[in-house]
C-alpha cells in the first residue's frame, strides 16, 4: 500500500535526476527534518513513498511530515557523502542520526614570532603559526610536549624577542634561566639559528618523523665524539634514548603500515559506537571513539559511511588507505578500502573492534548509573517534599525493637542510602538497661547508644531517622537526641503500623501520605527491613540461650568445650546422639565421660 502524498510532492519526485546527491526533506513550518545522501536521487526519495504501511514507526513518522523536498545533484558518491555530512552538522535536523561528540580537538600550535613558543590549545588562529594536529587526545598531546621540553630548552615566557628589543637590553633572564630549561635568548645568550634548529626537530618529531630526527642526532652525536666533546656527546644521547623508548611506547605492528586509518564498528539498539585509530610507520597515533544516536532504523553501512566523512573532515586526514570491518556503499574512488583477512592489519581492526566494544559498555554504564542516579534523586526528592524536609534523606536509620514478653529484648537498626538499602552497615544491639517488656525505654536505649557512639567515633550522622512505633517510640527517641543535643539537627518521624500513619514530634496529628506514593513505599519497605532484621536477630539470641542453658548446667564443661561442641555437631540433640568415642576425640576422654553420666549416652 502506497503513502499517500500531495500532488506537488509527486510532481517533484517524478522530475528528481537519476544522478548522486544530497535530499532534504521539509516540514510545514519549513523546517530541514531529514538530509539523506543518494546514489540515484529519484530511486532514493521515492522509496520512502512507495514502502507499505508496515515499515518502521520512526520512518512512517518522517514521511508523514514530510511537506516540501529540495536536493543537490553532485558528480561523485564521495561528493554526496562529504556535502551530507556537513548539512547534518549545520542543520542537525530532527531525524539524522546525532554524533554525540561536540567537542573541539586538542592542536600544538608553534608561534609565528622570534624564537618561537610551543603550546597546545584549542583555537586555530591565521596568524601565520604553524598548528599541528588536530589530536583526538589531551594526553597525546601533553605527553609529546613534554617529551619535547625534556629534549629541548625552549622558552616559556610571552616576551616580544625581536631583534631590536634583545640588541636594546630590554630583557633580563628568569629562573626558566637559571633552572637550565632555557638558553637565554632574552639576553642574547642563545642565537636565533640554533634556536630555529631545534624547532625543525621538534616540528619532525610532532609529525611523528622520528627516524629523521634520531638521524641527525646521530649525526651530530658522532661529531661531538670525532671532537672529544664527550659531555656534548652523552647529552645528546640521552635525547636519541627518549625518542627511542617514545617510540617503542606505541609500535605496535610492522612499520611499514603507515598512514592508515582504522575503522571499527559495534552497535546497539539505540547507538553505534565507532573507535578510529590513525597508524603511522606501525605506531597508533591517533585513537578515538565516538557515539552515533540512531533516530530511525539506519543502515550500519550507512553510520559508517557519515562517520568516516565526519573523522576524515574534522580531523584533516589524508590516509589512502582505510581498513573496515565491512563494505560501504559510498566511497571515495581516491582511496583504497581493505577488509582485512589476516596478518598485522587484522590484528589492527581486532584492536579496534575491541576499543569500540569496551567503549560501548562503558557508556551504557554510564547511562545506567545515570538513570539510576536520576531515579534515586527522584524518590529522595519526593521524600524531602513529602516530608517537609531541608535536605535530601540521602542516609535514613530505622530502628525497632524485637522481645517476647520482655524476655531476650534486642534492637536493630538498618541503613539505607539513596533508597537502597546498604546492608553492610545493618547493626544489632542487645538491651541491657530494661528490664522486662518496654518498648519505649528499649528505644530510648538504642537510639542513645547508637548515637553516642557516632558522634565520639566522628561517623556520619543521617538525614533522617524512622522509629517503628506511633507517638510513644518517637517521643522516647527524642528523649535521646535531646540528651545528645541532636534533637535539631536529625529529622526524625515515627511510622505507626494499623493504618501507616506518619508522626512527627509534638504533632498529635499524623500524616497520611498516599497509599501508591514511592515516599510511602521507601519508608514500608526500610520498616520492615528492620523488622525483620531485628526478629532474625531475636530468633537467634533466644534459641542461642536454649541450647547453652543444657550445657551451662554441666560441672566440668567450660566455654571452649561448649563452643567445640555446638560448633561441631550444632544442636544439643546432635550431641546427645554422639557415641563415647566421637565426643572424647572431640574435647577429651574425662569430658565425654561427664557428659555419658550426665545424659546416660551409650559409650
Amino acid at each position: 500500500m502506497a503513502i499517500s502524498i500531495s500532488e506537488a510532492l509527486r510532481e517533484k519526485i517524478a522530475r528528481l535526476p537519476d544522478r548522486p546527491g544530497v535530499y532534504q526533506f521539509y516540514d510545514k513550518s519549513d523546517q530541514i527534518i531529514y538530509v539523506g545522501k543518494a546514489k540515484s536521487l529519484k530511486k532514493r526519495v521515492a522509496s520512502y513513498f512507495n514502502k507499505s504501511n508496515t515499515q518502521n514507526f520512526k520512518t512512517s513518522l518522517l514521511v508523514k511530515n514530510i511537506y516540501s523536498i529540495q536536493y543537490v545533484e553532485v558528480q561523485t558518491e564521495a561528493d554526496a557523502l562529504l556535502l551530507e555530512n556537513n548539512m547534518i552538522k549545520n542543520y542537525q535536523p530532527r531525524y539524522n542520526v546525532l554524533l554525540k561528540d561536540d567537542k573541539s580537538f586538542p592542536w600544538i600550535c608553534i608561534k609565528n614570532e622570534p624564537f618561537p613558543r610551543i603550546f597546545h590549545t584549542r583555537q586555530v588562529v591565521k596568524d601565520g603559526s604553524d598548528y599541528f594536529g588536530p589530536f583526538t587526545s589531551v594526553v597525546m598531546v601533553k605527553t609529546l610536549l613534554d617529551l619535547v621540553r625534556a629534549m629541548y630548552k625552549i622558552r616559556t615566557c610571552n616576551l616580544d624577542l625581536s631583534k631590536e628589543n634583545i640588541d636594546q637590553g630590554k630583557f633580563k633572564v628568569c629562573l626558566e634561566y637559571h633552572l637550565e630549561n632555557c638558553l637565554g635568548p632574552c639576553e642574547n645568550l642563545q642565537s636565533e639559528k640554533d634556536y630555529n634548529e631545534q624547532i625543525q626537530q621538534i616540528k619532525e618529531i610532532i609529525k611523528g618523523n622520528l627516524s629523521t630526527v634520531k638521524e641527525h642526532l646521530n649525526k651530530i652525536m658522532m661529531e661531538y665524539a670525532e671532537k672529544l666533546k664527550f659531555e656534548e656527546a652523552e647529552k645528546v644521547k640521552e635525547k636519541i634514548g627518549m625518542l627511542s623508548r617514545y617510540q617503542s611506547k606505541s609500535t605496535i605492528v610492522n612499520p611499514k603500515i603507515s598512514n592508515v586509518e582504522v575503522y571499527a564498528y559495534t552497535e546497539d539498539e539505540k547507538s553505534a559506537f565507532i573507535n578510529f585509530l590513525k597508524v603511522h610507520k606501525g605506531a597508533i597515533v591517533q585513537s578515538h571513539n565516538m557515539e552515533i544516536v540512531k533516530k530511525m532504523v539506519e543502515d550500519k553501512k550507512d553510520i559508517l559511511a557519515y562517520t568516516i566523512a565526519e573523522m576524515r573532515n574534522r580531523l584533516q586526514q589524508t590516509s589512502r588507505e582505510i581498513l573496515l570491518p565491512f563494505e560501504i556503499d559510498f566511497m571515495d574512488g581516491a582511496i583504497k578500502y581493505t577488509i582485512p583477512k589476516r596478518g598485522d592489519k587484522l590484528h589492527l581492526l581486532e584492536l579496534a573492534k575491541r576499543n569500540a566494544f569496551n567503549f560501548r559498555n562503558e557508556r551504557n554504564k554510564q547511562k545506567e548509573a545515570y538513570f539510576k542516579n536520576s531515579r534515586d534523586t527522584i524518590i529522595l526528592e519526593g521524600i524531602r517534599k513529602d516530608l517537609r524536609l531541608t535536605e535530601l534523606p540521602k542516609r535514613i536509620e530505622c530502628f525497632d525493637n524485637s522481645n517476647i514478653q520482655g524476655n531476650n529484648p534486642v534492637a536493630a537498626c538498618v541503613v539505607f542510602k539513596n533508597a537502597r538499602p546498604a546492608k553492610k552497615e545493618y547493626r544489632h544491639y542487645h538491651i541491657k538497661s530494661v528490664k522486662g517488656p518496654d518498648d519505649f525505654a528499649s528505644m530510648r536505649e538504642v537510639v542513645f547508644r547508637r548515637y553516642k557512639r557516632r558522634l565520639a567515633e566522628k561517623e556520619e550522622l543521617p538525614d533522617l531517622v524512622v522509629i517503628d512505633g506511633g507517638k510513644g517510640q518517637l517521643n522516647a527517641a527524642m528523649d535521646s537526641l535531646s540528651q545528645l543535643g541532636l534533637s535539631a539537627g536529625i529529622p526524625i518521624i515515627g511510622i505507626a503500623k494499623k493504618l501507616e500513619e506518619i508522626y512527627f514530634p509534638g504533632d498529635s496529628v499524623p500524616l497520611y501520605i498516599d497509599k501508591n506514593s514511592s515516599t510511602l513505599k521507601v519508608i514500608q519497605q526500610i520498616r520492615n527491613e528492620a523488622h525483620r532484621f531485628g526478629i532474625t536477630f531475636h530468633r537467634q539470641t533466644r534459641d542461642r540461650k536454649m541450647v547453652a542453658s543444657e550445657l551451662d548446667g554441666i560441672r566440668g564443661i567450660g566455654e571452649k568445650s561448649k563452643s567445640l561442641l555446638l560448633d561441631h555437631f550444632g544442636t544439643v540433640d546432635a550431641i546427645k546422639k554422639a557415641s563415647g568415642k566421637e565426643l572424647a576425640g572431640l574435647i577429651g576422654k574425662a569430658k565425654a565421660e561427664i557428659l555419658i553420666k550426665q545424659w546416660g549416652l551409650k559409650d
